[in-house]
């Protein structure tokens, strides 16, 4: 049988350059996906009006809807066609064009072995001098595009090798993913944003690869994506609960539901709009806390006081045994008042799981809701009833076994003086604070006059490191009671009536001559531990800015390192910003945030030399800035409604 030559479209094929992003044209690189990079998380941030910005600048804030997302190009592939090569002659190249050399072989008719007579049921084998399809001589690359199976182009045609047998790791059996599940999460959460990057653009992109990539890996991922729940809109609280009502295994793993970020104006313009969406209710939210059943940390803001129905409040406070945190920072709405006020009761259970509860700005609920709910908080580590009605009696009603470790009772007007030194020099839950605030207004209320702050800074605990006695009375004799706090205090934030001078004592010993007393304190002489230095109680006048840039105030030199935030009042700030050359002079800068105002120490020049220092202290549970006036109740980064209430706002 005779191989025949192939007709004319096989010798005349249009040739095409291919589109592809290498530049040496290699067919290995044809096609090559691109897609958006990450946004970079610096330059996100949350809708509300306070995130703190992640800079190596302390008390740094951003309040812009800032998402940065890079866009690639595909490159285009410029080769040129291929030509004859210059040692080949014309008449060579031509013919290869015109003809394909063959070989002519004879094949052999094999009979049926049932039928040796019969022509129609044999089978016809190649001669004996076949070498097969691969070995026939073939001259012409031009024509040779015809065949698919054609790799390397010779005097003849070659099979095409094999590949190479795989010795990397089988799948399953990669280095990263024979590590534990529990350090493999916390790998990959360390690519999860607590913050989203504005109301509506797509977050956490990375961690989307990651679900493609193994099935440990895709295991540890849904992990990380589902139990830390962000909620900036209706919109994505429909598409989260659609979602565990078909996959109801995934609710399970959501340990927090985040709604700091919440803003309902986000995609609807009226509450007429927002009611007929429908997408947040009081009855999706009671839906999604049934089918999140191990949920730990509720974080819940005056936005979404109006879902908060008495059916929500009894599932967190009763029906989720494994909740540990609870925020209602601002729920200050009618129907949440009278739907947590509808509920508790004393049939309650004697004991309630919840370790660390915010009631911050809750103006409006009675009395009675403290001295119910507090008694049953046997393992209360952090409380937060700032601005609200908490009594005496609800304070000193907190279970023996507590362990404070945050307390906050800013302008809490129930309280009595000597019902708070009482709790705190003898409550055994108050013995190991770290975060204290007993500040107030002074222009509206005064909680402890100036024998009341003598009595309480001699009860106050060696573990504290942030103390606010804001709007208190005190005088120049407080300042041999706060030195002994100052060596392991961070924080300290000074009452009314204190001058510049006195507070500057904090800094630097007594010089008094050849006086005895003052020869020993420079002897044994300790530094401060002070990181944050609040003067916003010294109004107008009161703050003598001459001596306070002058050589003979410590508060600004070099040497009251580590001070590193100075808090002034807003009409102080006002007067310092008219002459802000003098405060960068001095080493410092100007910074501000809502109606607060800092002056923040600059970084030293050389930054190799110097220990870094990024503000985050455990204690802070996530925050970098100082001076925070709202605790939180969970570790995570600042933003939202909450970093407005912590740094933002009055007191």
């Amino acid at each position: 049988m005779a191989v025949s030559k192939p007709g004319p479209a096989h010798l005349h094929l249009p040739y095409q350059p291919l589109r592809t992003p290498s530049r040496d044209c290699s067919p290995d690189y044809l096609t090559m996906d691109s897609r958006s990079s990450t946004p970079d998380r610096v330059s996100r941030s949350s809708f509300s009006s306070i995130r703190e910005n992640e800079s190596t600048l302390p008390q740094t804030f951003s309040s812009t809807k800032i998402s940065s997302y890079l866009d690639h190009e595909d490159a285009i592939d410029d080769c040129p066609p291929p030509t004859p090569s210059p040692t080949d002659s014309a008449s060579s190249f031509n013919r290869d064009h015109k003809m394909i050399q063959t070989q002519t072989v004879t094949a052999h008719f094999k009979p049926p072995v049932t039928h040796p007579n019969s022509k129609l049921l044999g089978y016809w084998t190649p001669a004996d001098s076949f070498k097969g399809w691969k070995e026939i001589q073939v001259k012409g690359k031009i024509s040779s595009r015809s065949f698919g199976d054609l790799q390397v182009l010779h005097q003849s045609f070659k099979l095409t090798p094999k590949p190479p047998k795989r010795t990397g790791p089988k799948p399953g059996e990669a280095p990263i993913e024979r590590l534990p599940t529990e350090i493999i999460t916390s790998i990959i959460e360390l690519l999860a944003l607590d913050v989203p990057p504005n109301g509506v653009a797509r977050r956490n992109i990375d961690l989307m690869s990651l679900l493609l990539t193994s099935r440990t890996l895709h295991i540890a991922t849904l992990t990380t994506l589902y139990s830390k729940i962000t909620i900036p809109h209706s919109r994505i609280f429909q598409k989260f609960l659609a979602h565990i009502s078909d996959h109801p295994t995934l609710g399970t793993i959501v340990r927090r539901l985040d709604f700091c970020h919440f803003n309902p104006a986000q995609l609807f313009l009226t509450a007429a709009e927002r009611s007929k969406a429908r997408n947040l209710t009081s009855e999706t939210l009671l839906r999604c806390l049934e089918l999140t059943p191990n949920l730990q940390e509720f974080l819940g803001q005056e936005y979404i006081d109006e879902d908060l129905d008495a059916n929500v409040l009894q599932k967190l406070f009763l029906g989720l045994p494994r909740l540990q945190a609870v925020d209602f920072c601002g729920c200050t709405s009618t129907s949440f008042k009278e739907s947590l006020t509808s509920i508790v009761s004393p049939d309650w259970p004697s004991e309630l799981s919840i370790r660390r509860l915010s009631l911050h700005k809750c103006l409006t609920l009675p009395s009675s809701v403290f001295e119910i709910i507090l008694p049953r908080l046997p393992l209360l580590t952090h409380l937060d009833v700032a601005g609200t009605r908490i009594t005496d009696a609800a304070l000193a009603s907190i279970p023996p076994t507590a362990k404070l470790t945050h307390l906050n009772l800013a302008k809490c007007t129930l309280l009595s003086a000597r019902g708070v030194i009482d709790f705190l020099a003898h409550h055994p839950a108050a013995k190991g604070l770290v975060y204290l605030s007993l500040a107030t207004d002074a222009r509206s209320h005064q909680l402890f006059d100036v024998e009341g702050v003598t009595e309480l800074l001699s009860v106050l605990p060696k573990t504290l490191k942030s103390l606010s006695l804001k709007g208190n009375r005190m005088d120049a004799s407080h300042i041999d009671l706060l030195r002994p706090l100052t060596k392991h205090l961070e924080e300290l934030s000074i009452g009314r009536s204190l001058s510049l001078r006195d507070v500057n004592r904090l800094f630097v010993p007594e010089e008094d001559g050849n006086d005895e007393n003052s020869i020993q304190m420079q002897l044994d002489w300790v530094p401060h531990t002070l990181k944050y230095l609040d003067l916003s109680d010294l109004w107008g006048a009161e703050l003598d800015l001459v001596y306070l840039f002058s050589s003979n105030c410590a508060i600004l030199r070099a040497f009251s390192d580590p001070l590193e935030v100075v808090e002034i009042a807003e009409d102080v700030f006002k007067r310092v910003n008219k002459s802000a050359a003098a405060v960068e002079r001095a080493g410092w800068r100007l910074s501000e945030c809502g109606i607060r105002g800092w002056m923040v120490r600059q970084p030293p020049k050389d930054l190799k030399a110097a220990k870094k220092d990024d503000g985050r202290r455990s204690w802070k549970m996530g925050a970098d800035s100082w001076g925070m006036r709202k605790i939180p109740v969970a570790r995570s980064d600042v933003g939202g409604m909450y970093g407005s209430y912590m740094f933002g706002r009055k007191l």
